[in-house]
């Protein structure tokens, strides 16, 4: 498959990349800068540009099956809005590439997840350190939610640099749900096995051990 990941020198989209490879899928990276990818592969493509820049998104986006969006910024006071106008610009470009199929990653405390991360997250860490990034994941998640493509919004628990375990809980009611940890690895094995069995189409799974 085709896959373009936007967000992909670090964290869970380096993940992606790496077992994308692994399994034979042909994979485009859209980075800021490139020099930081660090990988060569015969079926890796890594292109300058920026998700908020929409012109370098729709070249990007142009013959791929499916679009990953993994971006990730550090906690900040000042505002936020990469996340709901990148995925703006991304859908924009699908929309006039006929490119169907989003999995974008959020994370715990957006959407329905908000309560869910327990008493430190919920009432201290995130408060003091991630509103202005998850009040934009909010607006990202409704951005998505109200387009026409077949979307998946992956909300992995809290990340850790532990092994790909391919164990892990996948979460669709969060009746009486506190969420835990999951490894980055093992978020990276569940966006390639939803971007090819099309499981959580239209969903918001919630990952976590």
């Amino acid at each position: 498959m085709r896959l373009l990941l936007i967000g992909a020198t670090r964290g869970i989209g380096r993940q992606t990349v790496e077992q994308a490879l692994a399994q034979g899928h042909e994979v485009m990276v859209l980075a800021r800068r490139p020099e930081k990818m660090g990988l060569h592969h015969d079926r890796l493509t890594v292109r300058p540009g920026d998700i908020l820049d929409a012109a370098s998104v729709a070249q990007a986006i142009a013959g791929q099956e499916a679009v990953l969006i993994t971006i990730g910024i550090p906690p900040t006071w000042q505002p936020v809005t990469v996340f709901s106008q990148g995925s703006r610009n991304v859908l924009t470009a699908m929309a006039e590439q006929g490119v169907k199929r989003l999995l974008a990653v959020t994370g715990i405390g957006a959407g329905d997840t908000q309560g869910h991360g327990g008493f430190f997250y919920d009432r201290i860490f995130k408060p003091l350190l991630l509103q202005r990034i998850y009040e934009d994941k909010d607006r990202q998640e409704a951005i998505i939610r109200q387009s026409q493509v077949d979307w998946t919004i992956v909300r992995p628990g809290f990340l850790t640099n532990g092994p790909l375990t391919g164990k892990y809980r996948v979460i669709t009611d969060l009746t009486g749900i506190t969420c835990g940890k999951i490894s980055r690895a093992d978020v990276a094995h569940f966006l390639l096995q939803e971007v090819a069995a099309n499981r959580y189409v239209h969903q918001t799974p919630l990952l976590t051990y």
